[in-house]
């Protein structure tokens, strides 16, 4: 088969495709003939050297895929030969075929085209276990969602919403504002020209943000603190702006507030396990009956992965970035 390979760590020109080795499935696990896969921050990360994968999993790029099932390992109930899912990995979603725990598979929703599943695995169980399973998002709570018009930002409108949430969201431009507004995020903020936490102080009528959902780490932490409402949670899920950030333990204490910090590719199986289960329950009758769908930017051939991550370092996009098989 074919996959995607970094043979050396570097700018996009380091992703190559290459003939390897086909995987075989093990205990608990199958093999998916790959439809489609999808570019996340992580990806961007391996390819530069700074993110490699966790013990044990494909060396190959990709956190998600789409396809279908090509063959069932043993001990593996509830899916059979040609099943159409997408699935949360650990790597090797940037292939024309890859091994998934059991687990971690997901049926592809009812109206849902196979190849634009490969958006979902990751922005659902990321959105789903930090807003809901970790911050508890209620129905009348304001969330923030910084980078709004991102992967996870546009799944996170539309969950947020879907429960009954005010959201509010930061963008770069008014374009990618008008996309957050169409999925129905309530306050829109320019972080470019406005000040999110007077906006969102303003919007709340000076309360703030139950709950936040961060990507930028070290360089909102001081803001997102402010931004806060009484027993707010601030939920951190990446370190775009920088790892080290100085933290007003007295604000914090003043908010009864909580932080937690979390990410996905290194949990073991049975939290993984877990979060897709939830998503599947909870999630997924939302993608079903049309009231939460994919947003996908644009469709790029795997072999052409390349293309694929200077699209998303230029920060250009709404949604996600796909790789299709072809």
């Amino acid at each position: 088969m074919h996959a995607i390979a970094i043979p050396e760590p570097g700018g996009p020109e380091a992703l190559v495709w290459s003939e390897v080795p086909e995987p075989e499935p093990g205990e608990g696990e199958v093999l998916v003939e790959v439809v489609a896969s999808a570019v996340n921050r992580a990806d961007i990360l391996q390819r530069q050297g700074f993110y490699n994968p966790p013990p044990g999993a494909s060396p190959y790029p990709g956190l998600e895929c789409s396809g279908r099932i090509a063959e069932v390992g043993p001990g593996v109930s509830g899916w059979a030969v040609g099943d159409e899912v997408c699935a949360l990995l650990a790597g090797g979603g940037y292939a024309e075929k890859v091994v998934v725990p059991a687990g971690q598979l997901l049926p592809v929703p009812k109206g849902v085209d196979v190849r634009h599943a490969a958006a979902l695995p990751e922005v659902t169980c990321t959105v789903w276990s930090n807003v809901f399973m970790i911050s508890h998002l209620r129905p009348g709570e304001t969330l923030l969602v910084h980078g709004g018009s991102s992967g996870i930002g546009t799944m996170a409108i539309q969950l947020a919403k879907a429960v009954g949430a005010k959201v509010a969201v930061t963008a770069g431009t008014e374009e990618k504002l008008a996309h957050c507004a169409d999925l129905g995020a309530d306050v829109l903020i320019n972080y470019r020209e406005q000040d999110f936490v007077a906006e969102v102080k303003k919007a709340t009528d000076g309360a703030g943000a139950d709950v936040i959902l961060d990507n930028m780490g070290a360089k909102y932490l001081d803001r997102n603190v402010q931004t806060l409402a009484v027993n707010g949670r601030l939920a951190i899920i990446g370190m775009q702006g920088g790892i080290k950030g100085e933290l007003n333990i007295a604000a914090l204490l003043g908010k009864r507030a909580a932080i937690s910090a979390t990410s996905l590719r290194a949990r073991p199986l049975p939290e993984k396990t877990a979060i897709v289960a939830a998503v599947r329950e909870h999630v997924w009758p939302l993608l079903d009956g049309g009231h939460v769908r994919p947003v996908v930017d644009r469709e790029i051939p795997m072999s052409d992965a390349a293309a694929a991550h200077r699209v998303v370092e230029e920060s250009g996009h709404v949604g996600k970035v796909l790789l299709v098989v072809e």
